[in-house]
């Protein structure tokens, strides 16, 4: 069966988001994918909401002096809103992220659901998600963290290329928006060089990513092509 929007025929907007429930987002990045290329990418630190905790500073290295002279995350509503109308977002666990924009702005403006063609909704998702997508793809895999996928599948080079291109100097290293950002899209970029993936529709990745049987079930069985 075949669908009106393979992998590449939108942009994918690759996100990644620093904080917790307490500080709120203090440094976001994406990386907008195009015919499986980076085309397009931000990242800034934001000033946090609540205090940032000495565990969160020391995972993802931003203080709050540092971050406290910034524009809180709320002042780029307009990106991310323009964003989520172009195409989709993909996140590694999206749950984490789709949560942090609800935390902020409960919905976007209403924009195309790209998991049903000519359909319309007001909702940060459907998202892509490479954590279960890799989960499902290659589940005799021991972890499918970020860091051990991007080892795994030979990635670590080209992504200290392109963070060493598109990343602040000092942020170029896992547990940074856009390094971390930069992981998830190459992650994603190569499933199409799986033979039998390459033809893959983005309906087939929206069900791949699907936290749950039951959500599948919700979007409905569909085949690979």
């Amino acid at each position: 069966m075949c669908y009106s929007l393979g992998m590449w025929d939108v942009p994918i907007h690759v996100i990644d988001f620093e904080g917790s429930r307490q500080s709120g987002v203090v440094e976001y990045g994406y990386a907008t994918l195009e015919h499986g290329e980076v085309v397009d990418s931000g990242t800034r630190v934001c000033a946090p909401v609540g205090t940032i905790s000495d565990m969160d500073r020391e995972q993802h290295g931003i203080s709050e002096e540092r971050a406290a002279t910034e524009a809180s995350f709320e002042a780029d509503w307009s990106l991310f809103a323009g964003l989520r109308e172009s195409g989709p977002f993909c996140a590694h666990n999206a749950a984490v992220e789709d949560g942090f924009l609800r935390a902020v702005w409960s919905c976007p403006r209403t924009s195309p659901d790209f998991s049903e063609p000519g359909q319309r909704l007001a909702s940060w998702g459907p998202w892509l998600d490479t954590l279960p997508i890799y989960r499902r793809t290659y589940p005799q895999l021991e972890s499918h963290k970020l860091r051990g996928l991007v080892e795994i599948f030979g990635l670590q080079g080209e992504l200290d290329g392109q963070a060493g291109i598109l990343c602040p100097s000092d942020r170029q290293h896992y547990h940074c928006a856009l390094y971390d950002a930069l992981a998830s899209a190459l992650l994603l970029r190569r499933l199409a060089d799986e033979p039998e993936l390459k033809q893959c529709s983005l309906r087939w990745l929206f069900l791949q990513s699907a936290a749950s049987h039951a959500a599948r079930q919700e979007m409905g069985q569909q085949e690979l092509f």
